[in-house]
C-alpha cells in the first residue's frame, strides 16, 4: 500500500527542523503564511511526500504527517498502517495564534507579535497538532478541538464531547459518543458511548502490546475504563474499571480472570454493592437504548 501528496510545510527558520506538513485536499496555496513566517522565525515551503510502504515505519516527519492525514481523513483505519517510532520523526512544536515555532522561540515571538499588536495565544506544547486545524472530516461534532489529535478516525456521525479525547490511531468505526477517553490504537463501534470520565487503555503506556476494541451497541458507563476488548452490546458500569488481571465472578459463582472474557459480546459488567465483587452477567439488551439518534444524524 503506497500514498503520495503534495502539501505545505513550515521548518524552525535557524534549525531547519519541520515543524508541521499540510496535505490539503484542494491543492496547495503556496502563499500560505502566517505571522511567524512575517517575523521570520519560521519559513514556508512546498512539499511532494511518497510513502512506498505503508506497513513500514515513517521515515521522517512529512511521511509521519502524511500518514496522520491519512487517518484523519478515513482513508486509513486505525492500525491499518505502520505509526512506529512516529514520536522520533516528529519535532516538538509550540502551536500558537501566529503559528507553529519551537518552543525555545515563544518568548521572542510573543515579544514580536506583541510589537505588531497581537495577542499571542498558545494553544498547546506537543508533537502532534490538533486534527481541526488540518482536517475535518464530514458528518463530525468535537465541543473542544484541541482534545482531537490530528491522526484520529472520527466516523461520520460522531461526536466528542467537552472532555472527551481521541489520540492518533485511534477512534470510531460508526456513530458514537465520546466523552471520554479513546487512547492511541483503540477503536469504537458504531453506536458505542464513551461515558463521560471513561478511559480506554491503549499501548503507548506500561509496556502493553495487545489492541483494544469497543464492538457495536456497548455503553462505558462515567469513570469507568476497560483494559479489555469488548464484544457487540457490552455494558460497563459506571465507575467500574475492567483490567485484563480483574478477578471476574460469573452467574455460577465461577471466578476467571477478564482476560479471558476479552471480545464476548453481550456481557454486562458491574461491581456488587454489598460485597464489592466485580461480576459479569448477560447483558440486556433493553437495558441501554443505544445512542440518542437525533444526536448523531445529519449533522
Amino acid at each position: 500500500m503506497t500514498a503520495s501528496a503534495t502539501g505545505h510545510s513550515y521548518v524552525d527558520a535557524e534549525t531547519g527542523a519541520r515543524l508541521d506538513a499540510w496535505y490539503p485536499s484542494e491543492g496547495v496555496d503556496p502563499a500560505r503564511t502566517c505571522l511567524a513566517e512575517k517575523l521570520g522565525l519560521i519559513k514556508g515551503e512546498v512539499i511532494t511526500t511518497t510513502i512506498e510502504d505503508l506497513s513500514a515505519p515513517p521515515a521522517d516527519s512529512a511521511d509521519a504527517y502524511l500518514r496522520l492525514h491519512l487517518l484523519s481523513n478515513r482513508q486509513a483505519t486505525p492500525n491499518s498502517i505502520s505509526v512506529d517510532g512516529i514520536f522520533g520523526q516528529m519535532t516538538n512544536v509550540a502551536w500558537t495564534s501566529a503559528g507553529p515555532v519551537v518552543p525555545e522561540n515563544l518568548d521572542r515571538l510573543r515579544a514580536l507579535a506583541g510589537a505588531e499588536g497581537h495577542t499571542l495565544i498558545v494553544r498547546g506544547v506537543d508533537k502532534f497538532p490538533h486534527m481541526a486545524d488540518y482536517v475535518m472530516p464530514s458528518g463530525v461534532r468535537i465541543a473542544d478541538a484541541t482534545r482531537v489529535r490530528l491522526g484520529a478516525h472520527l466516523a461520520e456521525g460522531t461526536t466528542v464531547m467537552h472532555e472527551g479525547f481521541v489520540n492518533f490511531n485511534a477512534g470510531t468505526l460508526g456513530p458514537a459518543m465520546v466523552e471520554g477517553r479513546i487512547s492511541q490504537g483503540v477503536v469504537v463501534g458504531a453506536h458505542s458511548d464513551v461515558g463521560g470520565g471513561a478511559s480506554i487503555m491503549g499501548t503507548l503506556s506500561g509496556g502493553g502490546t495487545e489492541r483494544i476494541t469497543v464492538g457495536e451497541n456497548c455503553l462505558i458507563g462515567a469513570n469507568a475504563g476497560i483494559g479489555i476488548s469488548l464484544g457487540d452490546g457490552c455494558t460497563v458500569a459506571a465507575g467500574v474499571y475492567v483490567t485484563s488481571g480483574t478477578v471476574i465472578t460469573l452467574p455460577g459463582g465461577e471466578q476467571v480472570k477478564a482476560k479471558e472474557l476479552s471480545g464476548r459480546p453481550g456481557l454486562l459488567y458491574l461491581q456488587n454493592s454489598v460485597t464489592g465483587v466485580i461480576e459479569a452477567r448477560e447483558s440486556d439488551p433493553d437495558r441501554w437504548g443505544g445512542i440518542n439518534e437525533a444526536l448523531h444524524s445529519g449533522q
